[in-house]
Formats: structure tokens, C-alpha cells, sequence
């Protein structure tokens, strides 16, 4: 890559000093924390997670996805909703298998081609190459170093190179694609029941005998295996405490004067002309056109305006949608870390008015013009910056105040009393700060706590009556835990557990009926109006669903393909003559009317949904075939997963959550 680079520059010698300077400079910015990057310690760092055959991922590589995953999800928790480490390290492993077949069939991408890719992404108006020191800035600034960006674009394009030659000889019939045009588009009126756990249940009422004799039999498995703890606490409040904090036009004003100019932006706007490559042989033609209406377009300096860029989308565009607006995309485009290969984040770094593409992305040309930047004025950011600024100030409050009553309620043992003390300031009432779990132990559900590993670190010391805990993140606030009671690990006594007696006996009873009172609905029902009566035979409830389409979650029990299926067969005034299972329930289905996909519609849309079944198969094929080549690699011992390294990086992490409280608002826009 330096080689090629290198013509974009005076001299190769330059172009070498600098890019070894970066290098150098990469290393040490990358593991250095208070960047807005990870802080793992550089030994951490450095250690090996994962080996794809000679390659090599490193937790530095797994933080480096992780935060760009945080900064676009909202930190800790977003992170989790996707999965988390092991989530995130499985999409690095994809990207090593996707460039090693690639590379084994002789289609890794040559430095020449990867050059290429990135001249085409980062082109001056007059499309030129920007130069090297601009691009180092810029890739730098968004992934860390340049190292890790190109190795990113060399997998993008033996992805693109794969992907190509996996999928080439794919086809789909249009007889497959108007099923599928039918299935999606036939709407049904139901009427169905279903039979679920949890309704038959509610009607089962075990006598206390038969609860006593369930529980003789089975009492180990109640077992409480762990010393439980009844915890009451101090609650204070972060929101109820910032409802006090005044802050001022001025306040807001230096914050929005803090803002980099790209957070004082709304995005900018984008119009685009679309040209779609129906079949592979007509790759070369649709090229020529897009480049034909590139040179029409692109004025000595690069740009084009925007009447004529508007004039062409909707003469030539195949994106109805936006042709009909002069090209114009219905929202800002904003940066998008994450997306190093969508062809729209180039327009970011273009200046206004200019021309950008052909860029071919997926199965169509793509060209945009840059337009004007969306301004976010004081006003429209005010919002905003103060629901930040009141967060941080009010949690800093919060935690002042949290660590006050820590010292008072170590000092007097009093919860009752410190809660009197500091109520005014808390902007409570006593008596809402004052809270007490029931006897809990790690993993719990804890009332208004949830199941949250940080307060069980902090209560796990706690050993005798009347210890006091110090401040830990919980919902909405602070809690200040003290120690009310203490229970060893038992067998409990019946009256302790006999919810969960009760609740065992009525689920296992109605898993037992399940099936036969379902097969009793559907073999009574001689047409949909009849599962109303045998609903209620069983006191159960027949719901209705207007305009239903396949793939649609039923209501109380979801969806699934044998769902589907039976649905489909099913004519107005047919009602399915066997319970479809639905995860664990069944559901007794009826047609009351039926309503046939409209056919012209069909004819209207045919080139459209013919090319989304094509794409949407090449996918599948593409995704089964890396799946498929990651478990070969598997099978070889080629990939190894070193779960120690991933385990110490993750209790790092934790640990590094508990110094800055986890939950601690960022000190940035929303």
C-alpha cells in the first residue's frame, strides 16, 4: 500500500517517513486512554483473543469495534442489546474468513485494487486523489490508524470480490417471486384461539393438600443454595434531583460553543441518481451510462448544481422515490463510523456542489452530489444540550449527595433518620427514599433494582446487621445499602416458597392439558364462528386479526413458518383441522375472508421485486457459504478462541465500570 501511495505524493521517500511517523504515532494514540478510545492497558491490549489461521485479533482490535459501538449505541448497555464481546468478536472472526477464501481461491484483492478503492473515496471536487497527509488525518480521526482502515477496505473489497464470484450463477424464477409476491400480499381476516401455559394455568387451583404433598416430594428443588440478604437502602432520585438545578441561557450557549462544527450540524443533503444492473451481462453498459451522465454532469471543477443534478435524477434515476424529488434523499446524511463502505459517507468529506461516483454498491450506480450542510442553530440544539448538561450536573449532584449520606448512615445506622436530613435536598420525601428488598441473592430480580451485578458486588461485604455499603448506579439514581437481616443457605419451609409451589403445579398441570384441549377446539370447530363457544367451553378467549399477513406475530403467541403455512391453505370459512405450535403454544386458526393479492400490482412492481429476490438470495447464498467456510476452518483447528484473554478483557472492563459508576451520563450531545 505504501508503494501505491506513493505516487499520489511528491516522493516515495516523504511518503515512507510519514507513514512510518503515523505508525508510530497509531500505536501509541490507539492504546491511550482519555482519546475517546479504549483504555485497556497496552499488555491487554496487545494479547491475542482470537487466531483465524495467521492471523491474528487482538482485544486492542476488539475495543476499537467496541467503541465505536458505544459512541453510536450509548455506551455499556448498547453494547449488550448487540450481544456484547462475544457478538462482536464472531463479526472479526467473519471478516478473517471472508478475506482467507478469498484469498484461497485466488481472489484476495491486489494492493493495486485496494489503492484504488481508496483513491475513489477520498477524491477532491475534481476528483482527484486528496493527497496523502489529508487522507492520514482523516482516517486517522475516524478509525484510529491508518493501518486499521486499510486493512478494513482490503476486506471490504475481497468481501465485494467474493461475494461476486459465490453469487454469480444465482438466478430466481419469476414463478418464485410472485409466490412470494402472493404470500406477502394475500391478506386474511382470522379468528383464532390460543392455548397457551400461562391461560390454562390461571384456571388451575390446586388444593393447599396437594400444594403440601408437591412440595414433600419435590422440596429440593427449592433449595436456597445461597446466604440471602434483606438489604433497606437510601434512594436518592438523579432526576428529582436535577428538577433543582437551574440552568441558565448562558450555561447552554457555552456548551453549544463547545460543540465541534460537525455536532453544530444536521447532517448535510444529498441528491442521488440511482441506476440499477438488472442482470450481470449488463454491468458494462449501465457503467458507461452512469459515466456518460458524470461528464455531462461535472463541471471543470467538479461540481454540477443542483437544477441540473435534479433535472437528470429525474430523467435517468431508478429510484422513484427520490427521482420524483430531484434526487433529493428525504433525510441528512450524517457520518457513520460503522459504515466504511457506504458509498453516502463519502459526500461527508466532498465539498458542496460536487459530483461523486459512478460508485457501484450492490447491484446499482450510484452518483451524488454534495449538497448544502444542515445547520443546527442554538435553538434547535437547546433542547438537546440542556437534557445533557442537566443529566451531568444532576448526576454529579446525585453523587455528592449519595456519598453524604454513606458517611451520616455509617455514622448513625439510622436509615430513617438520614433520610429526614437529607430529603430537602434530595427534593423527596423521606418516606420515598427509604427502600427495602425482600430476602435476595445474586442474580435476583431485585423490586425497582432489576438484576444488577454492580449492586450485588456492592451488598456481597455485607455480613453483619447494620454494615453499611457504599453508593452504587441503580434505576434512576443512587442507592446506599445497609444490611437488615441475613438468611443461610436452607431448604425453606412450605409457607416461604408456596407461590412457587403454586406456580410449578399449575404450569406443569397445564403443560399436561395442553395439547388435548387444543385438539378438542380444533376437532369441535366446523367453521371459524364455532371456536368462539369452544374458546369459552375451555375459559379460554377467541381473538379476532383484520387484514393479517403471513409473517405477522399473532397476538399472545407469535409467529413460525408451520404459522405460515397453515394459514396460507386455508380458504374463507376453513379453520385449520390441526393446533399449529407456535414456540410452546398452540393456536386453533379460522378464515372468515380472504383476499387475493392484487396480480397488476405484481406486473407494475415486477423488475423491482425480481431484482430484491435476486439480492435477497444472493445474500442467503453468500451468508451460507461463510458459515459453511468458517465451520471447515473450525473442523481444521484454524480458528482458535482464547476465552481466558476474552474473559480478562471483559472483567477489565467491569472493573473499569465500577471506578466511574456505571451508568456515569457521557459529557457529550445526545
Amino acid at each position: 500500500m505504501i508503494k501505491l501511495l506513493s505516487r499520489m505524493e511528491r516522493t516515495r521517500s516523504l511518503i515512507i517517513i510519514g507513514f512510518a511517523l503515523l505508525m508510530g504515532v497509531s500505536l501509541v494514540l490507539f492504546y491511550a486512554p482519555g482519546r475517546g478510545g479504549s483504555v485497556t492497558p497496552a499488555a491487554l491490549a496487545r494479547e491475542v483473543v482470537a487466531r483465524v489461521g495467521r492471523e491474528e485479533i487482538t482485544v486492542g482490535d476488539l475495543n476499537a469495534v467496541k467503541q465505536i459501538y458505544s459512541q453510536m449505541f450509548g455506551g455499556p448497555l448498547g453494547l449488550l442489546q448487540l450481544g456484547g464481546d462475544k457478538r462482536i468478536l464472531d463479526g472479526l472472526i467473519r471478516d478473517r474468513v471472508i478475506a482467507q477464501e478469498a484469498a484461497r481461491l485466488g481472489l484476495a484483492p491486489s494492493d493495486a485494487e485496494v489503492a484504488d478503492a481508496i483513491r475513489r473515496q477520498f477524491t477532491d471536487a475534481s476528483g482527484k486523489f486528496i493527497g496523502f497527509e489529508r487522507y492520514k488525518e482523516t482516517v486517522v480521526a475516524r478509525y484510529g490508524s491508518v493501518e486499521n482502515f486499510e486493512r478494513q477496505m482490503r476486506n471490504a473489497v475481497a468481501e465485494e470480490k467474493l461475494r461476486a464470484f459465490v453469487t454469480a450463477g444465482v438466478q430466481v424464477s419469476e414463478e418464485d417471486v410472485l409466490d412470494t409476491f402472493k404470500r406477502r400480499n394475500t391478506k386474511f381476516d382470522l379468528i383464532y384461539v390460543p392455548v397457551t401455559v400461562d391461560k390454562l394455568a390461571q384456571k388451575i387451583q390446586p388444593s393447599e393438600d396437594e400444594l403440601r404433598a408437591f412440595y414433600e416430594e419435590h422440596k429440593t428443588d427449592f433449595r436456597i443454595l445461597e446466604p440471602q440478604k434483606k438489604i433497606r437502602y437510601i434512594y436518592i432520585d438523579q432526576e428529582k434531583v436535577g428538577q433543582r438545578i437551574k440552568i441558565s441561557d448562558d450555561e447552554l450557549r457555552a456548551e453549544y460553543e463547545k460543540l465541534s462544527p460537525e455536532n453544530k450540524q444536521a447532517g448535510v443533503r444529498v441528491q442521488q441518481i440511482v441506476l440499477r444492473v438488472a442482470r450481470p451481462e449488463l454491468d458494462s453498459t449501465v457503467r458507461e451510462k452512469a459515466d456518460a451522465l458524470v461528464s455531462k454532469l461535472r463541471g471543470p471543477d467538479g461540481k454540477a448544481s443542483e437544477e441540473a443534478f435534479a433535472e437528470a435524477a429525474r430523467g435517468n434515476s431508478e429510484d422513484p422515490a427520490t427521482a420524483r424529488a430531484g434526487g433529493y434523499l428525504p433525510r441528512p446524511v450524517r457520518r457513520n463510523p460503522n459504515k466504511p463502505d457506504d458509498p453516502l459517507q463519502r459526500t461527508l468529506d466532498a465539498e458542496e456542489g460536487q459530483v461523486i461516483g459512478p460508485i457501484k454498491y450492490g447491484n446499482a450506480y450510484y452518483i451524488f452530489r454534495r449538497g448544502a450542510a444542515v445547520p443546527k442553530t442554538f435553538e434547535e440544539a437547546k433542547r438537546e444540550l440542556e437534557v445533557s448538561l442537566r443529566n451531568r450536573k444532576s448526576y454529579d449532584a446525585a453523587a455528592k449527595l449519595a456519598d453524604r449520606a454513606v458517611a451520616l448512615l455509617k455514622e448513625t445506622k439510622d436509615v430513617q433518620r438520614v433520610a429526614q436530613e437529607l430529603a430537602p435536598e434530595a427534593n423527596m420525601s423521606p418516606q420515598e427514599m427509604v427502600r427495602e428488598t425482600p430476602y435476595v441473592k445474586p442474580g435476583d430480580d431485585v423490586p425497582n433494582i432489576g438484576v444488577n451485578p454492580q449492586f450485588e458486588e456492592t451488598i456481597a461485604p455485607l455480613n453483619e446487621v447494620g454494615d453499611v455499603g457504599n453508593r452504587v448506579g441503580v434505576r434512576g439514581g443512587f442507592a446506599i445499602p445497609m444490611l437488615a437481616d441475613k438468611r443461610d443457605p436452607r431448604i425453606p419451609d412450605f409457607a416461604e416458597v408456596r407461590d412457587k409451589v403454586l406456580d410449578r403445579v399449575r404450569r406443569e398441570r397445564a403443560r399436561q392439558q395442553l395439547e388435548q384441549v387444543a385438539r378438542e377446539i380444533a376437532d369441535g370447530a366446523q367453521k371459524p364462528e364455532d371456536l368462539r363457544t369452544l374458546a369459552e367451553k375451555h375459559g379460554l378467549q377467541a381473538q379476532t386479526s383484520s387484514n393479517y399477513t403471513l409473517g405477522t406475530p399473532i397476538t399472545d403467541v407469535g409467529t413460525s413458518a408451520a404459522a405460515d403455512e397453515a394459514i396460507y391453505a386455508l380458504q374463507a370459512g376453513q379453520v385449520t383441522k390441526n393446533p399449529i405450535k407456535v414456540s410452546d403454544s398452540l393456536v386453533v386458526v379460522g378464515v372468515t375472508k380472504r383476499t387475493e393479492a392484487d396480480l397488476a400490482e405484481f406486473a407494475k412492481q415486477r423488475d423491482t421485486l425480481m431484482e430484491e429476490a435476486l439480492a435477497e438470495r444472493r445474500a442467503q447464498i453468500f451468508n451460507d457459504y461463510v458459515e459453511q467456510a468458517r465451520a471447515r476452518m473450525e473442523r481444521e483447528g484454524k480458528i482458535k478462541i482464547y476465552d481466558d484473554v476474552l474473559k480478562r478483557a471483559a472483567e477489565f472492563d467491569q472493573s473499569l465500570s465500577r471506578l466511574i459508576e456505571f451508568g456515569k451520563p457521557e459529557e457529550r450531545l445526545v
